[in-house]
């Protein structure tokens, strides 16, 4: 299928894109690498008037390690950030994700801010910044801004806190904390398919922050006991998590993914210390 029909504008200034935000409404989307947002408006899942393409606004393009975080700016793409020479000690958990998401060529286009304003459930960069406790940033016309924490801003499938007249301008990862592991792993048809079921967890002596996405309607983070009492926390997680079947699989197959991949990786079975890719079954 082909898009339906719809205006196109290519501002150079954040302003320029908030204030066409503000006349537009609901009838504009953004637009950045395009990696999602074009197979949506292929299928006519979305029919907006107005396409607003940010990827000429410079000051979009940073990446900045700031007090307690790293900001990656809403023009930066997926493979710029995996090729950040400093990732993998500032952020590990993404240096680990980022090579599961898609392919060299999504990532080449497909931007961080994008896959975050996307809020797909099986998405690698939503979960990493939930279960870092990371924030995005919003901007709305004449300069005025908010941040929305991870936990408030994915609401459901594709849905965010994100208003219409709002640009993401900015996502926030916290850096690594001194005495935590940080791990990550996801299983899939085929590397570069939508994960079945993914994991990231930041792990202490006492607990862990296992983030799971792919099973409910957006990615869920929970801290679980780290000790004897981490598989029943691990299975009550599990059920809590609603999952239902589908074409790739089947809400047991889920669950027992996450209880028995949830041990493996907080235990340390699968190699993710150093940013390796986990073995896929």
């Amino acid at each position: 299928m082909k898009p339906a029909a719809f205006d196109y504008a290519r501002p150079t200034t954040r302003r320029e894109a908030c204030d066409l935000l503000f006349d537009a409404g609901d009838a504009a989307r953004i637009i950045a690498g395009g990696q999602s947002l074009m197979a949506v408006l292929n299928m006519r899942l979305a029919e907006p008037r107005l396409l607003i393409d940010i990827s000429a606004i410079d000051d979009l393009r940073t990446i900045e390690r700031r007090e307690g975080y790293l900001a990656v700016g809403a023009g930066v793409t997926q493979a710029e950030l995996l090729e950040h020479p400093t990732l993998a000690d500032e952020v590990p958990l993404l240096a680990q994700a980022m090579p599961w998401i898609g392919h060299a060529q999504t990532r080449n286009r497909g931007t961080v801010c994008g896959s975050i304003a996307h809020a797909d459930p099986s998405a690698e960069l939503p979960l990493c910044l939930l279960t870092l406790g990371g924030e995005v940033v919003l901007e709305t016309r004449k300069g005025k801004s908010r941040r929305v924490a991870a936990g408030e801003f994915f609401q459901g499938v594709l849905t965010t806190a994100r208003r219409s007249d709002e640009l993401i301008t900015e996502v926030r990862f916290p850096l690594k904390r001194p005495g935590r592991a940080y791990r990550f792993q996801e299983i899939a048809m085929r590397h570069g398919d939508f994960a079945i079921v993914a994991l990231a967890a930041v792990i202490a002596d006492d607990a862990v922050e296992l983030g799971v996405g792919g099973v409910a309607d957006r990615p869920v983070m929970r801290t679980l006991p780290h000790g004897e009492k981490l598989a029943d926390a691990l299975n009550e997680f599990a059920w809590s998590l609603n999952a239902q079947d589908d074409a790739h699989a089947s809400a047991i197959y889920r669950r027992h993914l996450v209880r028995e991949l949830g041990i493996r990786l907080i235990d340390g079975e699968t190699p993710q210390e150093d940013g390796a890719n986990a073995r896929q079954v």
